[in-house]
């Protein structure tokens, strides 16, 4: 009779199956992580709860999602050494900020305001504003009354590494040059450092040098030929001997 019983109990426990509703979706659809790891590809963190609603903490362009492992050095920005002219062009927008005088380190809260300053003159437009940097690097400082040395501070906030001629914002919409390029003179008036105001179609900028007209091969080259025919006739060698004669006569 137990057996019966448990035969019968078996075979209904078998019927059973989760049916959806709308506070929870069939558990087929559901995706089981195998570790909880950082995902480089998407920039977010896997979550090991896959019944659970709240989605996991994602960061943005000025607060990173996960804390840094290791303790940024101060550094440099990066130096185009090889002629690389990448991120110096508007690449999704029509107009841009580029900044033109000397690579620094501009804060998250920095960068805060002059995005700021931006929606604010933009106000009511309909526009859309791309961010080319990211306070991705860590700083530290020691507080009063510390010894000397270093490896001593604790986090003090995020800042982003800027080289020069890098582009840091980007607006595309129903913008008018003349109101972008206002609002970008605020945008620069409240970061640190000098900016200028570029289209889209600009040429790219190696260092300095802004690639109008001149090529890269050209910007290579470590002298430039210049045509025999373009050398004047009174030339700097043929005055040297009349110079020379002229500075020995008062010492005769």
């Amino acid at each position: 009779m137990k057996l019966r019983n448990l035969s019968s109990f078996t075979a209904q426990f078998e019927k059973l199956s989760i049916a959806s509703s709308p506070l929870r979706p069939l558990c087929s659809t559901l995706s089981y992580p195998t570790s909880n790891k950082w995902s480089p590809s998407n920039g977010t963190s896997i979550s090991r709860r896959p019944f659970s609603n709240t989605t996991s903490r994602a960061g943005n362009w000025l607060l990173p999602t996960m804390p840094e492992k290791k303790r940024s050095r101060k550094g440099r920005p990066r130096v185009p050494t090889g002629g690389s002219s990448r991120g110096t062009t508007i690449v999704w927008g029509d107009y841009g900020l580029r900044m033109c005088d000397h690579h620094r380190r501009v804060s998250a809260s920095q960068l805060k305001i002059g995005e700021e300053a931006i929606k604010v003159r933009l106000k009511g437009m309909r526009y859309r504003l791309y961010k080319r940097v990211c306070a991705s690097i860590g700083v530290y400082s020691s507080g009063n009354e510390v010894r000397m040395g270093k490896g001593k501070g604790s986090f003090d906030h995020w800042a982003s590494r800027i080289a020069v001629s890098k582009i840091i914002f980007e607006i595309k919409g129903d913008v008018h040059e003349q109101v972008a390029r206002d609002a970008f003179r605020l945008a620069g008036n409240k970061m640190p450092g000098q900016y200028e105001f570029v289209k889209k179609g600009d040429p790219p900028v190696v260092g300095i040098t802004k690639l109008d007209g001149i090529t890269m091969e050209e910007l290579k080259r470590p002298r430039r030929k210049i045509p025999l025919g373009s050398v004047p006739a009174g030339s700097t060698a043929e005055t040297l001997p009349s110079t020379a004669s002229a500075s020995a006569s008062p010492a005769a």
